[in-house]
């Protein structure tokens, strides 16, 4: 039996109860057992409230996960099968996922993580915001930041942070994020990946054949600026890709109506319990409205307007959604 089974059985004993005891009220006369009546029922729809509350915050939280299922399924198909490409010809990797504002970079980082990466809830992560120090003039802000990541203390070099990442990935997942590297200037961005990437990567893949583990590195452009730097980066798979250099995913681009279309065939099939399917829209009709109120298929934009069809905040699920 299942929590809300579970629940469901005391709210039906609770309501039995009631029940039993207003029978009880309506024949008695003593005042004193009348009053004791009162209070017991009263307690008694004061702990069937609370029951009913519970089962809606189960059923809303089903219901939360379900959608955050659907949408899994919508969209990056290109961003999706470079990365799987890639990563299945090498386990140490660097990726930038860009776009323009609201485009779903974080959304497609946490993707792309939580549904292919082996042991992604295990391991080490390693996460950086450098909205709040990629726009100093030092870049030691950003070492003395890392080195305090991995347990180094912020008076370590580049060396000696990415030997102590390097021996995290002997025996474990080891994933760097780098969130906002668009706040970093481009001289910054270069000397983390010849400083600290460039190194690591090349002693890891001497050893790649000794373990199961994966390393890989994350750069989050959210401003879709760092993906005109072609010459840092790669794209296409060729046989002499070595895993230092840094692979540029294609670009976020909106949603057409053509990816909207095939998604929402796909909900009706498979999450058929979803408020989305229950809307009385022509699958053209329900397109257009998603188009519509989301500037054109902006990726979070699109988003928002399907969790309102659904009846949720896309604000708050995405707290809820989003760990990294």
């Amino acid at each position: 039996m299942n929590q809300h089974e579970k629940l469901q059985e005391l709210y039906d004993l609770l309501d039995e109860k009631i029940l039993h005891l207003r029978k009880a009220r309506i024949i008695e006369t003593d005042p004193l057992v009348l009053f004791k009546l009162d209070k017991q029922i009263e307690a008694e729809e004061e702990e069937r409230r609370k029951i009913v509350q519970e089962i809606d915050n189960l059923e809303s939280v089903a219901s939360s996960e379900e959608l955050y299922r659907a949408l899994l399924k919508l969209g990056y198909r290109e961003q999706v099968r470079s990365f799987l490409r890639f990563l299945k010809a090498q386990s140490i990797a660097a990726f930038l996922i860009h776009g323009l504002l609201d485009h779903g970079q974080r959304w497609l980082l946490n993707r792309l993580v939580t549904q292919h990466i082996r042991f992604s809830t295990m391991g080490k992560m390693v996460r950086i915001e450098l909205d709040r120090i990629g726009r100093r003039r030092d870049i030691s802000a950003l070492w003395r930041e890392l080195g305090g990541r991995v347990g180094l203390g912020r008076q370590h070099s580049s060396t000696e942070i990415a030997e102590r990442v390097f021996q995290w990935w002997k025996t474990q997942n080891v994933i760097l994020v780098f969130h906002d590297v668009d706040c970093m200037p481009q001289g910054y961005l270069q000397e983390l990946l010849h400083e600290f990437w460039l190194p690591l990567a090349s002693q890891a893949r001497e050893v790649v054949s000794q373990t199961k583990y994966q390393l890989l590195m994350f750069l989050v452009d959210y401003e879709g600026c760092v993906g005109c730097q072609d010459t840092m980066f790669v794209e296409q798979l060729e046989p002499t890709w070595e895993p230092k250099i840094p692979i540029k995913l294609p670009t976020i681009t909106p949603f057409c109506d053509r990816t909207l279309t095939d998604w929402i065939e796909t909900v009706e099939t498979e999450f058929n319990t979803l408020p989305l399917v229950e809307v009385i829209y022509q699958i053209e009709d329900l397109v257009k409205e998603i188009l519509e109120n989301s500037d054109n298929g902006v990726p979070e934009l699109a988003f928002s307007e399907i969790c309102d069809l659904c009846g949720c905040n896309w604000y708050e699920e995405r707290e809820r959604w989003l760990k990294i």
